[in-house]
């Protein structure tokens, strides 16, 4: 019973105060996640507040306070007893910055994994070139990787007409389409528990290793770095992310050491598999754009020196997006 009706009313009141505070924040922030502290602390300002509009309810003289107390209790009742999905807002530059850079690291064994078998790849690749040149058909699956490299290279220097003249737009089309189909089929196979994609991951280093080789070995390693880097740096990421995708998929398929069923473990990883694969086909756009005006140029139109500065500069703002952006989002709410 109260007493002191105004007492009670003081008394109640920092503990109402700070509930609608958290109610505030958890409505203007649908994606905002409370601690473990925070939560309990929520579930005792609601009971207590509760209890307050009980006790206040007898009290007919009082009808506003009792109106607040009432709309505040069926506010938290609802955060707590809410069982559907909430809708959530969708926020560009949250996303970029802070939701695909955490996932990545969040999952950051699956990458290495996809980088490993890459690695392995590059070597057998290049080990086949640099003991049995003749493998070259066999290795290089298009027709201008065939050719001797020095001899390339001095048709590249050479040309005087612009082969790209008035196609560059659908040539970079091209090469946006067809790494991202090789991209999203990389991660496709992960269906396979991750056969597919190791096989996917091991070719294209088999690839890459044998080009490197074959070009280190003419003598045209600076030409190599000027014309694979600009682009380079952030194509070959990009493959490696949609392995790590892959990989992630067979997990949850495998399920090894999980009590857990085979849809809740799909579920569990769909948000982060899409948040991956839309990060790569922002990837891969921005590579496509630099292969088509600037990669496919060489000296004398662009110092090979100049491209290979660009490329160090792309490497390590990746890198350092990928490793650093979003930490202190991250910091600050650790249930994100």
């Amino acid at each position: 019973m109260i007493v002191d009706l105004q007492k009670f009313i003081a008394n109640g009141r920092p503990s109402w105060t700070e509930l609608e505070k958290l109610l505030d924040r958890i409505e203007a922030e649908p994606d905002w996640r409370m601690t473990l502290a925070q939560t309990q602390l929520f579930h005792q300002l609601y009971q207590r507040t509760a209890a307050d509009l009980a006790k206040i309810t007898t009290f007919s003289s009082e009808p506003e306070t009792r109106r607040y107390l009432e709309n505040l209790v069926a506010r938290a009742y609802g955060e707590f007893h809410e069982t559907r999905e909430k809708q959530r807002q969708f926020f560009p530059l949250q996303w970029f910055f802070q939701i695909w850079p955490q996932t990545f690291r969040r999952h950051i064994r699956a990458f290495y994994l996809s980088l490993a078998v890459t690695i392995a790849g590059c070597a057998f690749g290049g080990l086949a070139i640099a003991f049995d040149p003749d493998s070259k058909p066999v290795l290089m699956p298009f027709s201008h990787l065939m050719q001797d490299p020095a001899k390339r290279v001095a048709e590249e220097e050479n040309a005087t007409d612009d082969r790209l003249n008035g196609r560059k737009t659908s040539f970079s089309a091209e090469l946006m389409t067809h790494n991202t189909k090789i991209s999203i089929f990389t991660l496709a196979l992960g269906m396979t528990w991750g056969v597919g994609t190791i096989i996917m991951l091991f070719y294209n280093g088999v690839i890459f290793g044998a080009v490197v080789v074959d070009y280190i070995h003419a003598g045209e390693t600076k030409f190599l770095f000027g014309w694979l880097m600009p682009h380079g740096v952030i194509e070959i990421p990009a493959i490696l992310i949609a392995g790590q995708a892959g990989f992630i998929l067979a997990r949850a398929l495998i399920g090894h050491g999980r009590r857990v069923s085979f849809k809740t473990r799909l579920r569990e990883v769909s948000g982060d598999i899409v948040t991956l694969i839309f990060g790569v086909g922002l990837m891969l756009i921005w590579a496509g754009f630099i292969e088509a005006f600037l990669s496919q140029y060489h000296e004398p139109v662009i110092p090979y020196d100049a491209k290979i500065a660009f490329g160090c500069v792309e490497l390590v703002l990746l890198y350092l997006f990928l490793s650093r952006s979003g930490k202190k989002s991250a910091g600050k709410n650790p249930g994100a």
